[in-house]
């Protein structure tokens, strides 16, 4: 089949959540399909930058466009004006449009698969090619949810009722334009069974097909983390540092959770890494055992050092790479309910759940000191990703929904 991916960033090099999706199923499909791309790309774009030869070697043919600037009047412009929400202006671009539709003009697709929400605004376009292929709305996350979400967790605070305010109105506007596209679609993915029931009560006629978020496990399970002079009990979080979920984890964690740690054992270090840490979390750094790293080529040598994984997130959808990883290192995770939705985990054998900040604080505690608990439950976790979360098993389903729609082979 001949395929063409509409996606928001370039998938190469694959450092967060979308980019990791987007990355596993592109370079898995290639090895049997043809796969073209059309990708926005954030590098400068005077900098003379060439494309990843892993990239390269993957897609048959590749266009970027560069990313759209938003300044923040224009972000209040369309918010007054328009009854669109804010993500389906985030990426709008003249530019991509034609580069889409030339593609569709000069070229026959099996397979258009658009790479979330951001980019669904191109379809009413892409349906009017004479070559219309069979289009694939992959909705990583069920974004009304996410808001809707937002805003109940902002109403709570006096403080924030100005961004419950927003939130208020972007829930409303993304139930519209999220329903539109995923009646559109020929087909449409989801990472998990919640996010498809999510779909469903948006748009009831729909099929959602799960299509789990998914990792190249032996990448992970055979790579060898440097080893450290350092036997400082080592508690580690991993995530893009400006996406407030990520934030606000990191700060109930740190102002709920790490001072009972660390009367507990007060030689633990935390490792927060992720790019482009958030303003907020600047106060973290009048801790000397708390380490903001910034973007980093590889996370493996920073989850191999954890003796505890924690993922203590109280907003998001989806399913996170961040556990996948973890879980592929055999590292012992401590993770709330919302942390390890859409994983049908059971607490105490791959993961452990806690809700509560001192719930979660016994947990970790309890694993920093025995080894034992932490082997045995890093292995259960390894176990579980690798039946279920391996790329290997994940794409044979993907190429399932392709034939179920009937695309030409």
């Amino acid at each position: 089949m001949r395929l063409l991916f509409l996606t928001p960033q370039l998938p190469y090099p694959p450092r967060q959540g979308t980019a990791l999706r987007n990355w596993g199923l592109i370079s898995h499909l290639a090895t049997r399909h043809e796969v073209w791309l059309l990708s926005f790309d954030e590098r400068p774009a005077n900098a003379g930058h060439e494309l990843p030869e892993p990239l390269r070697r993957s897609c048959q043919h590749v266009v970027t466009v560069p990313i759209p600037q938003r300044a923040p009047a224009d972000r209040l412009r369309t918010l007054a004006t328009s009854q669109l929400p804010d993500m389906a202006w985030r990426l709008w671009s003249p530019a991509f449009a034609q580069a889409l539709s030339d593609y569709l003009r000069e070229h026959r697709f099996d397979v258009l698969q658009v790479e979330g929400i951001e980019l669904a605004r191109y379809m009413p376009g892409a349906a009017r090619s004479p070559h219309r292929a069979r289009y694939v709305f992959d909705e990583h996350n069920a974004e009304y949810l996410l808001q809707k979400r937002t805003f109940q967790a902002d109403a709570r605070d006096p403080r924030r009722w100005h961004g419950a305010a927003y939130s208020f109105v972007q829930w409303q506007r993304l139930r519209a334009f999220e329903r539109r596209a995923l009646l559109a679609a020929d087909a449409v993915l989801c990472v998990s069974s919640e996010d498809a029931n999510a779909l469903r009560r948006l748009a009831p006629t729909i099929q959602p097909h799960v299509i789990h978020n998914g990792i190249d496990v032996a990448d992970y399970a055979t790579f060898s983390a440097p080893t450290s002079d350092s036997r400082l009990p080592t508690v580690v979080f991993t995530g893009k540092m400006d996406f407030r979920p990520n934030v606000d984890a990191v700060l109930w964690f740190a102002q709920r959770v790490w001072p009972t740690v660390k009367q507990a054992h007060p030689r633990a270090r935390w490792l927060i890494v992720g790019q482009k840490p958030s303003p907020r979390l600047e106060l973290l750094r009048a801790d000397p055992d708390i380490a903001l790293t910034g973007q980093v080529e590889d996370v493996r040598p920073y989850i191999g050092q954890a003796d505890v994984y924690v993922a203590p997130l109280l907003a998001g959808g989806g399913t996170r790479f961040k556990l996948l990883e973890a879980m592929a290192m055999r590292r012992a995770i401590v993770s709330t309910s919302l942390g390890c939705e859409g994983f049908p985990v059971t607490s105490g054998r791959e993961v452990i759940i806690a809700d509560r900040p001192h719930e979660f604080a016994g947990a970790v505690i309890e694993l920093l000191r025995s080894e034992t608990h932490r082997a045995a439950l890093g292995e259960s976790a390894y176990r579980f990703v690798s039946a279920t979360y391996d790329w290997r098993v994940i794409v044979p389903r993907l190429e399932e929904v392709y034939e179920g729609m009937g695309a030409r082979s």
